[in-house]
């Protein structure tokens, strides 16, 4: 594999694409006021750019490596992909929750307080529930979560993508 493609320009490229492909798409809900309940429809377009995204950066490094990509490789553009979105998403969810939208978490949790009255729930389940999700309100456990989230389903994304794609030099022969 003397004439290796440089995997760095592939994860940049991709992940800033992913990440801005996500704030878009936040964006678009907050504008159209779904951003607090949002339609399960979001979710699927939200994971179909994710996992699209993964697919076309490895699908273009292996393109540009000469048609060969090993697994690990492969998993190292995917994970590096979502690593950077996650990093980009999280920044702008701390711009959105402490600049755009502040009271965003309250509102948020009014919705969910609503939901779990509906489901017959206490208050006091209602108060239980509401202090344990105080502890994940942090910006740095928020963020954390954030992207060991987007790692861990990039890991997902690309070890399934790797191992079909993979190609080495000395399969060919």
């Amino acid at each position: 594999m003397e004439n290796q493609a440089n995997s760095k320009g592939f994860i940049v490229n991709n992940g800033v694409i992913l990440g801005v492909a996500s704030i878009l798409l936040s964006l678009v809900m907050y504008a159209t006021g779904s951003h607090l309940d949002p339609h399960w429809s979001s979710s699927v377009v939200s994971a179909a750019l994710f996992i699209g995204i993964i697919i076309l950066g490895t699908k273009k490094f292996k393109e540009a490596n000469g048609g060969f990509m090993s697994w690990g490789q492969g998993v190292k553009i995917g994970v590096g992909i979502a690593v950077l979105a996650g990093l980009i998403v999280v920044i702008y969810n701390y711009i959105f929750m402490n600049f755009i939208e502040p009271d965003f978490m309250s509102q948020v949790m009014e919705i969910q307080n609503q939901k779990f009255l509906d489901q017959g729930m206490t208050e006091e389940q209602i108060d239980a529930a509401n202090e344990m999700g105080k502890s994940f309100q942090s910006p740095g456990v928020m963020a954390a979560m954030g992207i060991i989230g987007y790692a861990i389903g990039g890991f997902i994304v690309a070890a399934i993508t790797s191992a079909i794609m993979k190609k080495t030099e000395e399969e060919n022969y």
